[in-house]
């Protein structure tokens, strides 16, 4: 039987390891959580997970739904003498966010051990050394051991380590959600909600559903890119996070979007322009509906649509971005309702699909 929908699931999938190249944990529980809510698995080499729901083929559509399992993390590179570890980063140099971090390590999601992020403390600091950013060659990952004899007894070269953060609700009746991996466990518990509302209805949609909770986004977005060219989709809606920049310090005009308005809808990015009916269906839904939505209101990044869009004969490819403060750090925060209200519109969005328009 499908499993309990809504934040249980985000908190769940949040909190398990799996930066890039380590989704099988992830892909574990999303599997273990959709159970009886598909037709088929469709095996794929790239260890995502792709599930099937037939339709009643009165449509030649094909529509692909896409999320990345993976998390921002980091590779241990080398072992110091003191038993301290350097790590190369998966998800840019920005020490300033890492300096006091918990981590995870693990190569496999099971076995882990426990750090923390560490730097020269400021009292030893000297002339220059206060007023730049601290290189990823100063950073180190504390575990506690006394030197690499017994560091190398926990951890090896080429372990991966991501943030530990908790999943808190807080802010008023519990409206602000923040956690770790919210970019992008929350599609992929959005996705795995919409199976729960659509299969057990599947005899009354005309095409079919492909539901793609793709890996290795953080890392040049191979996993979509392999998944479209298998399904061979005519139809791709895509779910994601955006940072939102609506924070102290950031000018009005480069404010993304605003939480609490709902998904943020890109017309284009650094990857992809998005198919203009598909975006302005989402755009009429949400307005028929009551269903709040955004304009994504500044070109920048990209996700899977980057590749799923030019995929074979070409995909018309929409996304959703769930609007996020301190995206690629341990505190990913939003709203709940802005996590609600993504769900409802695609629902209300390929239940549109449904009845033949686009």
């Amino acid at each position: 039987m499908c499993k309990t929908k809504g934040f249980d699931l985000l908190e769940k999938l949040c909190n398990i390891f799996g930066p890039s190249g380590c989704e099988d944990p992830v892909a574990k529980a999303i599997l273990e959580n959709i159970e009886g809510c598909y037709d088929e698995l469709i095996p794929n080499r790239c260890c995502g997970v792709i599930a099937h729901i037939k339709g009643n083929k009165k449509s030649d559509k094909r529509l692909m739904l896409s999320a990345h399992m993976d998390e921002v993390g980091f590779m241990i590179k080398s072992i110091s003498d003191d038993g301290t570890l350097k790590v190369a980063s998966m998800c840019g140099g920005d020490t300033r966010i890492m300096a006091g971090r918990r981590v995870v390590i693990s190569r496999d999601g099971e076995k882990t051990v426990r750090g923390v992020f560490a730097l020269k403390p400021i009292h030893l600091l000297k002339g220059d050394e206060f007023d730049s950013a601290a290189t990823m060659d100063e950073l180190y990952l504390d575990i506690g051991a006394a030197d690499r004899e017994e560091a190398e007894k926990l951890v090896s070269v080429g372990d991966y380590a991501t943030f530990e953060s908790d999943f808190v609700r807080f802010g008023e009746e519990g409206r602000m959600i923040k956690a770790k991996a919210i970019d992008d466990r929350a599609g992929c518990a959005i996705m795995c909600d919409l199976m729960k509302e659509l299969y057990p209805v599947r005899d009354t949609i005309p095409f079919d559903m492909y539901f793609a909770f793709t890996c290795r986004e953080e890392l040049g977005i191979s996993g979509a890119r392999t998944a479209a060219h298998l399904i061979d989709p005519t139809h791709a809606l895509i779910f994601e996070s955006t940072a939102v920049a609506d924070i102290c310090g950031s000018a009005p005009h480069t404010t993304v979007a605003q939480q609490g308005d709902g998904p943020a809808i890109s017309l284009m990015d650094r990857s992809t322009i998005y198919d203009k009916g598909l975006t302005d269906l989402l755009f009429k839904v949400g307005k028929e509906e009551d269903i709040p939505c955004q304009i994504k209101k500044y070109i920048s990044g990209g996700n899977d649509a980057g590749h799923i869009h030019k995929s074979r004969a070409g995909v018309k490819c929409a996304v959703m971005s769930i609007p996020s403060r301190y995206i690629h750090t341990a505190s990913n925060v939003i709203r709940a309702e802005d996590f609600t209200s993504t769900y409802r519109l695609a629902l209300a969005a390929i239940k549109k699909l449904s009845e033949g328009v686009n």
